[in-house]
């Protein structure tokens, strides 16, 4: 076998099971949010309307961010000019770790280039820290939790999703060992959250430690948009916070949250971190800006949850397969690979609505989906257009409307 000739047959595979995953070429434009122009390959151009961003307060195009980036620039160049260890550590920087930390009652935080990075490289340096350390870890958590888990290569277990049930009974196989509960507090696929005050009591009685990654909450949970844990009044029983800089931020970057000595623990330690070019400034200062409104900015907050609630209100009203556990995620089942592509692309030819399909890894087989992120910036407008829009797909072609799940 050639090398081509497998390149041809791992692809060919992908496109048989209609999964082969399209990029669409669009052009946000600045102050125009949610709407953006999408370029076909021939050229040709149309408006459409974006509904599975992961900007989902439009912070991208705030002109407070905005500004706060262009001042950067103008003040210190494109580049930060190095890691953080050499040359690439600016006021920026640790402006923006003040912020975060500030943000969840922390004493510290600690910058990375994505939140990938930021949990992959923060699980795989704590056995290090923490010799036999144990990982308990959701079964659903996200695939840069499971990679810094694999990459730690300490002993783990994995439990049940959400099941309290499962997760004592690994514990109690653990008693006396250190450990560490690793989950989520928004699951993005399904929208669904984690038991964050039942986990933490768990972890009281068994001496564990707590890990949360807030990536789908951080700006649009809590009274400042700290994420869940601060909605729920219990960020100060976590450890470590993972969170993001370029969803409801708007940005670029991830980070984690802790205590002073644990976060210079990980600095000290953690490759992905020693070892990989600082942030822009102009994009950490863009950050900073961001999360510095947001935590003044409730209104947002409310208006975002209000629009996520009506469109599934409507889309309830006409009998969709919604997955709704209260969160502002709204997925909506098809169930086959071929039909989920199928949607989107009449969804964005015939009707100008960019969202993307949901296939497998992402999600197991057979729950292939839609996934929509109503924003405050989609008008009634929009979302009228797009009730209609599924309406008449789902007649067109015959779906299910029946398989609604809650």
């Amino acid at each position: 076998m050639t090398y081509d000739t497998a390149l041809d047959t791992a692809l060919s595979r992908l496109h048989d099971e209609g999964r082969y995953r399209t990029f669409i070429d669009i052009e946000r434009r600045q102050g125009d949010f949610p709407r953006a122009l999408w370029r076909r390959p021939d050229g040709t151009e149309r408006e459409i309307t974006v509904w599975c961003g992961n900007d989902y307060l439009g912070m991208g195009q705030h002109p407070d961010v905005l500004a706060a980036m262009h001042d950067a620039l103008d003040a210190a160049g494109a580049g930060s000019g190095g890691t953080r260890n050499i040359s690439g550590t600016t006021l920026y920087h640790k402006a923006l770790e003040a912020e975060i930390a500030d943000l969840h009652g922390k004493e510290a935080a600690l910058v990375f280039t994505s939140a990938y990075m930021a949990n992959d490289a923060t699980l795989q340096t704590l056995p290090k820290l923490f010799p036999g350390l144990v990982i308990v870890s959701d079964e659903l958590n996200h695939a840069s939790m499971i990679q810094g888990i694999r990459n730690g290569r300490g002993e783990k277990h994995v439990f049940r999703h959400n099941d309290l049930a499962h997760l004592r009974e690994i514990l109690e196989g653990l008693r006396g060992r250190p450990v560490l509960i690793a989950f989520e507090s928004i699951y993005s696929m399904d929208g669904d959250f984690g038991p964050i005050g039942a986990i933490c009591d768990l972890a009281d009685e068994f001496g564990a430690l707590t890990y949360i990654d807030e990536v789908h909450a951080v700006g649009m949970y809590g009274a400042r948009g700290a994420g869940v844990a601060e909605r729920d009044g219990l960020m100060g029983r976590i450890d470590i916070i993972n969170g993001t800089l370029g969803k409801a931020f708007g940005v670029f970057g991830g980070y984690v949250a802790g205590s002073a000595k644990m976060m210079d623990a990980v600095r000290s330690y953690a490759p992905g971190f020693i070892f990989t070019t600082s942030l822009p400034p102009a994009v950490a200062a863009g950050a900073a800006a961001s999360i510095r409104h947001l935590k003044g900015d409730g209104a947002v907050r409310a208006r975002h949850q209000s629009q996520a609630a009506t469109l599934k209100m409507r889309l309830k009203g006409l009998g969709l397969p919604l997955i709704d556990h209260g969160s502002h995620i709204v997925p909506v089942h098809v169930g086959h690979p071929v039909h989920c592509k199928m949607l989107s692309d009449m969804l964005l030819e015939d009707h100008g609505m960019y969202v993307q399909p949901i296939n497998f890894p992402t999600v197991p087989r057979g729950t292939e989906r839609l996934r929509f992120t109503p924003s405050p910036l989609h008008d009634a407008a929009q979302i009228d257009g797009l009730v209609k829009a599924l309406d008449s797909l789902w007649g067109h072609c015959a779906l299910n409307r029946a398989e609604m799940s809650a």
